[in-house]
């Protein structure tokens, strides 16, 4: 059997003053190996590492802005204050000279607590209205004052970003954290202009957060934005029912300054308006990108297929659970721009290096045991 050719992952990216050498991602995946939100060796170590593995654009794991309720659990990395910037200069420095490119996912959880930790931040948890999900009390309300210093938090790490040598950073919108949660109507029960009848309205913190950082770093730094329909409160929450309102959350977005949106799906392969275009339609990426011009990275589930093996030598998937094929189809089709890779890196640095070369019988798969350590 002939093999799948894997090419168009290795083609060149390049956006405003970002040059990647290749269209794989590594997505932020939360580790929790950062002492007092100080990211030492270990995670330097762990960052180039798969730099050395031939990934195309590192996004570190999430990295909290200067709020005291930005983080969930004590081993969340900061990024603000001079011990935690000097342990992020030590990071980019690694993935440089091991010749790859990164950008911080900066972040605030809102009104979200950790699994089975129990731990809170300083004063409590804040959010839109004090709610984790419908009906579901959780710390405080945010005040006006909140929110100008959050947006003025988020600025600040954008502008840490760049003077630190990174290539990139990524602000994280989606998953029902700080940002998702001023979108999602079910967590944003406010009374003021943060709120509003349509998801167009409720975009105006993320909005404000995104222009601020953008006047931080300049109109040459590339700035991405994950965002999710799914919430970890909700997996069937959706923000946009249509393409219209799709448009109506996501453009707003991108005038204020958003290059690259990520787009966060659980399986990347399902259709986003399956009743429009049908169940090989495009994605949410997908979908994104063709409504906004703005470029897309795709994610959800890639290489944690079992039967992964098949997919590489008959262009077959076994089953649904990642359809490697289709993942190739679809970034010929240019559907998108860039793929995440999630689990899969976190057991295998050098999962880029093995798909490039087509040693697919190499591949570690993900064990959850992994997350134990920093492989």
């Amino acid at each position: 059997m002939s093999k799948l050719s894997t090419d168009v992952l290795f083609r060149p990216f390049q956006l405003k003053s970002l040059t990647l050498k290749n269209r794989i991602v590594m997505a932020p995946m939360t580790r929790t190996f950062a002492t007092d939100g100080i990211p030492g060796q270990n995670v330097a170590d762990y960052y180039r590492r798969r730099a050395e593995g031939d990934v195309g654009l590192i996004l570190s794991e999430g990295t909290v802005v200067d709020r005291p309720a930005a983080a969930n659990h004590p081993s969340i990395p900061h990024f603000y204050g001079d011990k935690a910037l000097s342990g992020w200069q030590n990071v980019i420095n690694s993935v440089h000279q091991a010749g790859g490119a990164m950008g911080p996912q900066l972040w605030h959880v809102g009104a979200t607590q950790y699994p089975n930790l129990d731990w809170k931040p300083e004063g409590g948890e804040e959010s839109p209205s004090g709610l984790n999900a419908a009906n579901n009390p959780l710390g405080h309300a945010m005040s006006e004052e909140d929110i100008a210093d959050t947006i003025a938090a988020f600025a600040k790490s954008a502008a840490a970003a760049k003077q630190l040598g990174f290539d990139t950073f990524e602000i994280h919108g989606a998953h029902g954290y700080l940002i998702d949660q001023f979108f999602w109507p079910e967590t944003n029960q406010r009374k003021d202009a943060y709120n509003g009848l349509s998801i167009k309205q409720r975009s105006r913190f993320a909005a404000e957060v995104i222009a601020a950082m953008r006047a931080a770093v300049g109109e040459d730094f590339p700035i991405i934005l994950r965002v999710s329909q799914w919430k970890q409160q909700d997996y069937q929450a959706k923000l946009a029912n249509t393409p219209d309102e799709m448009s109506d959350w996501l453009l707003p977005l991108v005038e204020a300054g958003v290059d690259i949106l990520h787009c966060s799906q659980r399986r990347f392969w399902e259709p986003e308006f399956a009743d429009i275009d049908g169940e090989q339609g495009l994605n949410f990426a997908g979908w994104a990108k063709k409504l906004t011009g703005a470029a897309t990275i795709s994610v959800g589930s890639v290489g944690l297929n079992r039967d992964f093996l098949s997919l590489f030598t008959s262009g077959e998937g076994a089953d649904n659970s990642n359809n490697f094929a289709n993942l190739i189809q679809r970034m010929e089709n240019e559907e998108f721009d860039l793929i995440a890779v999630g689990r899969a890196l976190i057991s295998d640095p050098n999962w880029a290096t093995k798909v490039k070369q087509q040693r697919i019988d190499e591949l570690t798969q993900f064990e959850v045991s992994a997350l134990g350590s920093l492989v």
